[in-house]
């Protein structure tokens, strides 16, 4: 799994939504269903949380909720504390630099948007699911969004298309072709409904799709 760092952990928020159509309505969808969901005080776990975008939106709607930051990069962590010192939520959020499963904290819903397509299908992302569930609550809820296996012989292509359309360089569609081939572990949905039932969730409903990137989102048992 990559570490974000340097330029990449900078110029993070302007490249990620001309990767991922839909980013913001991805985001401000999973925000509206969480609010549905959670009482006015709740504590919410965001993996892979980077510089802290998802936690200033969720922050900014609910001035009750409390959540940990969880990353692996140092420099997207310093970025989101900047942020959370900006906006005053630093008292709101405990930051984690390390593996999901080092955690203790309890959580009403967890949030691994973007993240598990980079973790390879070896053990460890069932690991991963694994940790988040220990992480939340009975009967907490887990919205994961990812890159998953084409379902079409075109859909690949259309992504860099549409891409291209929202801003990406020829070295950036370059690098994300790379990336499909050699960085990338989506998964089909019925690998994925596996992983869920053998990490205790049950199936996840779907609740975003555009081309390549789908989101779910599943109960704890």
């Amino acid at each position: 799994m990559p570490t974000f760092t340097q330029d990449e952990a900078t110029q993070y928020d302007s490249r990620i939504p001309r990767l991922v159509p839909g980013y913001e309505l991805l985001h401000n969808s999973t925000a509206a269903q969480l609010q549905a969901t959670l009482g006015d005080e709740a504590h919410i776990l965001v993996i892979g949380a980077g510089t802290g975008k998802e936690v200033a939106l969720l922050a900014a709607l609910q001035p009750k909720w409390h959540f940990t930051a969880q990353d692996t990069s140092q420099d997207m962590l310093d970025i989101a504390k900047q942020r959370f010192v900006e906006l005053g939520i630093s008292e709101r959020v405990t930051l984690h630099l390390g593996s999901p499963s080092e955690l203790t904290q309890q959580a009403d819903a967890a949030l691994c948007l973007l993240v598990m397509h980079f973790v390879a299908d070896n053990g460890d992302k069932k690991a991963m699911l694994q940790a988040i569930s220990a992480q939340l609550k009975a009967h907490g809820q887990l919205y994961l969004a990812d890159l998953m296996r084409p379902e079409t012989l075109f859909e690949r292509d259309a992504q860099l298309i549409l891409s291209k359309q929202l801003g990406l360089t020829e070295t950036g569609v370059e690098r994300m072709q790379h990336n499909f081939e050699h960085e990338f572990f989506p998964l089909d949905r019925i690998r994925l409904a596996d992983l869920l039932d053998e990490t205790g969730f049950n199936s996840g409903k779907l609740y975003f799709k555009t081309l390549g990137f789908s989101g779910y989102v599943a109960q704890k048992r």
